[in-house]
C-alpha cells in the first residue's frame, strides 16, 4: 500500500503583463489558484495542506469558492465552467460552456443562485451570467468590444454586476435579469480588476494606467480615486477589499503591494507599502493579491506567495513557492539528519524541499536557461539545457556557485555522477558518451549507435549505455577510455532509464515500450522480469536504499513499486500520481517514495506492507 503523506504543490501560473486571480474561503483560511489543468486548494496557515483538482480538459484559469464554502466553480481556457463539491469525492454538480474563449474571471452571487463569468469570446460575447443549477442565462451584457478581464457581483441587494476589460471600459449592469445601465471611460489603459466591497457600498477598479477609481456600489457613479501621493509607479494588476470594507490591498508591477484607507468621500490614501520579498528582479513584480481575514496575500510573477499579517504589519511575511512548469527530474539525499529533495523544471528552476517542512527555497543561479537533464549530489549540481553545454556548479547553502558551462560537442541526453567520486560525471549524447572530470572533458566516445540513456557505477569503474535499439551496452572505464564488455538484450523499445542498485549488485533498466527489468550485475542474468504493468513509456526509475525495491514512474500517470525478491505481481501501484505523467521518482528511505511530474507538483508517498 502507498499513501500520500505530503504534497509540495505547484505555484500559480503567471503571465507577464497580466494579473492573476486568487480567491479564498474566509471560513477555513483556504485559497484557490490555478496552474495548468489543475486547481490548487491550499491552507494559508499550513501550506503543506494542499489539494489538487485535475478534471479540466484545458488549462484552468480561475476558481472561486461558493459563499457557503461547499462548492467550487472553476473555469478554463475553453470557456467551460465546472461546479464541483469541495469535500469528499469532489462530485461534479454541473458543467457549462459559458464563453467561446478563455474565461478570465468569475464570481458567485451572495445568495448562491447565480454566477457571472467574463473573458474572451467571439463577436461581442465577453460576459455571461447564468443560474448555477441550470445554466440558463440571466441577462444581456452588451457594451464591451474587447476581452473582459474582470467582473464582480454586488454582495447585497439590489444586485448589480460590474465588468472591466481591455477596451479601457467599466460597465455597470442592473438586474436580474441584468441589463446595461451605464459605462465609464475613466481609465486610459487595460482595466485589470474590479471588486465590490463586502458591504456592497462601493466598488473599485484598478488599471495598467496606475490608477484606482472608486464608485458608488448602488448607482455606479464615480465618487473618488486612489491618491497619486506615494501611489504605484507601475501597472496595478489586482485589488482586494478588507473584510470591514474600509481598506483595500493592491498589487503592482512596481514590485510593491499597498494598503489604502478608503474614506467616506471615496478617496483613498496609502496606509502602508509592502515590499515584494526577493532580489528585486523581474520575477518579483506583483501580479495578484487577496485580503483574507488577517492575511494579506500577494503573488509575484515568479510564483512566490507571500503572506503578511494585517494586524502585525511589521512582522516579516511567510513565503513559499513551487514549480510553475512540469518537473523533469528530482533527487533525494540526507543532509544533517534531514531528507533534502531537489527538483528541477524545464524552465530552469531548481527548488529545494525538506521532507516534513516543504519548500525551502529556490537555488539561485545566474543562468536561468531551460533544464533538460539534471543530476545532483550533496555539494554539487550538473544541468544541461537544449544546447551542447552542461553547467556544473557547486552548492553553497541555498544557492548555486558560479562556473563556466562546458561544451560537450552534442546535445546531452542523460547525466550521472559517479556517487563515490563525484569529480567524475558521465554525459550521454546522441551518438556517444562524454566523461567529465571536474570542469574538463576527459574523453568523448562515439559509440556508433543512437544513445538514449546511461548510468555510471558509484566508483566510476563501469558505464552502461542504453540505445534506441533496446540494447544495454556495458563498458569498463579504464582511465578515460571505454571498453565494451557485454551487450544485454531483453527490451523491445528504446531504453529510457538505467540505474545501479546502491550496493551495485544489480542494475535496473526501463524502456519506452513500458517494460522494466532488474538484472544481476555479475551474472548479467535477468533477476526480476514481467515488470510490465505500466500502460505507457517509463520515464524514471529509482532504487530503495536497502536494495530491496525498485520504483518506476510513467507517462501513464502512475508510480509502481516492485520488490526484487518477490514476483512482479506483488507490486504496489499509485494510480494517478501526477496528472499528465510522472517524470521523476526517488526514495527518501526504505518506506518513503517521492515523485514529481507534468503537473508541477512533488508528492511524498509512505509505503506500508500489504
Amino acid at each position: 500500500m502507498a499513501q500520500m503523506s505530503e504534497i509540495y504543490a505547484c505555484a500559480p501560473s503567471t503571465e507577464r503583463g497580466r494579473g492573476i486571480l486568487i480567491s479564498g474561503d474566509p471560513k477555513t483560511d483556504t485559497i484557490a489558484y490555478c496552474n495548468g489543468r489543475s486547481v490548487i486548494l491550499r491552507s494559508l496557515s499550513n501550506p503543506l495542506e494542499a489539494e489538487v483538482y485535475g478534471e479540466h480538459a484545458y488549462a484552468a484559469t480561475v476558481a472561486r469558492f461558493s459563499p457557503n464554502g461547499e462548492w467550487v466553480a472553476s473555469a478554463d481556457a475553453s470557456g467551460t465552467v465546472r461546479i464541483w463539491g469541495r469535500y469528499g469525492d469532489r462530485v461534479l454538480k454541473n458543467e457549462f460552456r459559458v464563453l467561446s474563449g478563455r474565461i478570465d474571471d468569475l464570481q458567485w452571487s451572495s445568495d448562491m443562485q447565480r454566477i457571472v463569468a467574463s473573458g474572451d469570446g467571439k463577436g461581442k460575447s465577453f460576459v455571461r451570467a447564468f443560474m448555477w443549477d441550470s445554466g440558463s442565462t440571466v441577462g444581456e451584457f452588451d457594451g464591451h468590444s474587447r476581452r473582459v478581464l474582470s467582473c464582480t457581483f454586488k454582495p447585497t441587494r439590489p444586485f448589480r454586476i460590474v465588468t472591466a476589460g481591455e477596451d479601457f471600459i467599466v460597465n455597470f449592469y442592473e438586474g436580474p435579469p441584468f441589463k446595461f445601465k451605464l459605462s465609464h471611460r475613466e481609465h486610459s489603459n487595460f482595466v485589470n480588476c474590479v471588486r465590490y466591497s463586502p458591504d456592497g457600498s462601493k466598488f473599485i477598479t484598478v488599471s495598467s494606467d496606475k490608477k484606482g477609481i472608486i464608485y458608488d456600489g448602488k448607482t455606479g457613479e464615480k465618487i473618488g480615486e486612489l491618491s497619486n501621493e506615494d501611489g504605484h509607479k507601475g501597472s496595478i494588476y489586482a485589488v482586494s477589499w478588507s473584510p470591514d470594507s474600509k481598506q483595500v490591498l493592491t498589487a503592482s508591477a512596481d514590485k510593491t503591494a499597498k494598503v489604502w484607507d478608503i474614506l467616506e468621500d471615496g478617496s483613498g490614501n496609502v496606509n502602508r507599502t509592502l515590499a515584494s520579498p526577493g532580489s528585486g528582479g523581474l520575477e518579483d513584480m506583483l501580479v495578484g493579491c487577496l485580503w483574507q481575514n488577517d492575511h494579506l496575500v500577494i503573488v509575484s510573477l515568479g510564483g512566490t506567495i507571500s503572506i503578511f499579517s494585517a494586524s502585525e504589519p511589521d512582522k516579516p511575511p511567510t513565503s513559499f513557492s513551487g514549480h510553475m512548469k512540469s518537473v523533469n527530474a528530482l533527487t533525494c539525499f540526507p543532509v544533517s539528519g534531514q531528507k533534502v529533495i531537489l527538483s528541477s523544471s524545464y524552465d530552469g528552476l531548481i527548488l529545494k524541499w525538506i521532507q516534513g517542512i516543504g519548500f525551502c527555497g529556490k537555488l539561485q543561479r545566474k543562468d536561468v536557461l531551460q533544464i533538460k537533464c539534471f543530476a545532483a549530489v550533496e555539494e554539487e549540481v550538473i544541468t544541461s539545457g537544449f544546447d551542447n553545454k552542461v553547467c556544473r556548479v557547486p552548492l553553497i547553502g541555498d544557492r548555486c556557485g558560479e562556473a563556466e558551462p562546458v561544451d560537450v560537442g552534442s546535445q546531452p541526453k542523460d547525466i550521472h555522477f559517479a556517487l563515490e567520486s563525484p569529480e567524475l560525471a558521465l554525459i550521454a549524447t546522441e551518438s556517444g558518451v562524454v566523461l567529465l572530470r571536474g570542469q574538463k572533458v576527459a574523453s568523448s566516445s562515439n559509440l556508433g549507435f543512437a544513445v538514449t540513456a546511461s548510468a555510471i557505477s558509484p566508483n566510476g569503474s563501469e558505464a552502461i549505455v542504453g540505445g534506441q535499439d533496446g540494447k544495454l551496452h556495458i563498458y569498463c572505464i579504464e582511465g578515460d577510455t571505454l571498453k565494451e564488455e557485454a551487450v544485454l538484450e531483453k527490451h523491445r523499445g528504446a531504453i529510457t532509464v538505467i540505474a545501479y542498485s546502491p550496493d551495485t549488485s544489480m542494475i535496473a533498466s526501463a524502456d519506452a515500450n513500458r517494460e522494466a527489468v532488474v538484472w544481476d550485475r555479475l551474472s548479467r542474468e535477468v533477476k526480476l522480469k514481467n515488470m510490465l504493468y505500466h500502460t505507457a513509456r517509463i520515464n524514471c526509475l529509482a532504487w530503495s536504499p536497502d536494495n530491496h525495491m525498485v520504483a518506476t514512474g510513467s507517462l501513464d500517470t502512475c508510480v509502481i513499486v516492485y520488490e526484487v525478491d518477490r514476483p512482479a505481481t506483488a507490486r504496489t501501484t499509485v494510480k494517478g500520481a501526477h496528472l499528465g505523467g510522472v517524470n521523476g521518482v526517488a526514495f527518501c528511505d526504505e518506506n518513503t517514495v517521492v515523485s514529481a511530474g507534468e503537473d508541477a507538483c512533488v508528492r511524498v508517498w509512505k509505503l506500508t506492507q500489504q
